[in-house]
């Protein structure tokens, strides 16, 4: 079984944060938060779970998602922002991964919140991510996307 270390990045997610850390807990074998120097309750929140805590400046999106990625301990990511949670299918699908990694990264589906309303129709679902990935497969670059340096094979992780 692979080891995944579980990223985020953070800025004032005290509202989101505990369900965030909470979807993470029997998936990841390393939780990493960098958080922008929040002025709520996310320290405090990660200071109640087992996550390693960085506070670093926030030079940008991309950048802060690529330091993140830079601490994490294990060869295999997965990327989350403090505001997304894990469901519990994605969870279950996120196990069988770990017990048999074949690509190089994995599309998630992304359910969107707009103005209180879940979005299951029209572009906005499924919203395809690629946020578990090999370490040495990609980084972020662009506008806020997953950069391959090599080809990358990729599964998607069908939530419904």
């Amino acid at each position: 079984m692979i080891k995944l270390s579980a990223v985020i990045i953070t800025y004032n997610e005290e509202e989101h944060l505990e369900k965030c850390l909470r979807s993470l807990i029997d998936v990841a074998d390393e939780i990493i938060v960098v958080d922008s120097f929040s002025t709520d309750k996310t320290p405090e929140i990660c200071n109640s779970f087992n996550v390693t805590f960085h506070q670093h400046a926030f030079e940008g999106y991309i950048e802060q998602k690529n330091y993140a990625v830079s601490l994490a301990k294990h060869d295999y990511i997965l990327s989350l922002d403090g505001d997304e949670a894990l469901s519990e299918t994605l969870k279950s699908s996120i196990l069988k991964v770990k017990n048999n990694y074949q690509f190089d990264g994995y599309y998630c589906n992304r359910l969107n919140n707009y103005c209180g309303q879940w979005i299951k129709h029209s572009d906005w679902y499924p919203d395809r991510k690629l946020r578990l990935f090999k370490k040495e497969s990609g980084e972020w670059k662009g506008t806020n996307i997953l950069y391959a340096t090599n080809d990358i094979i990729a599964k998607s992780l069908w939530l419904n």
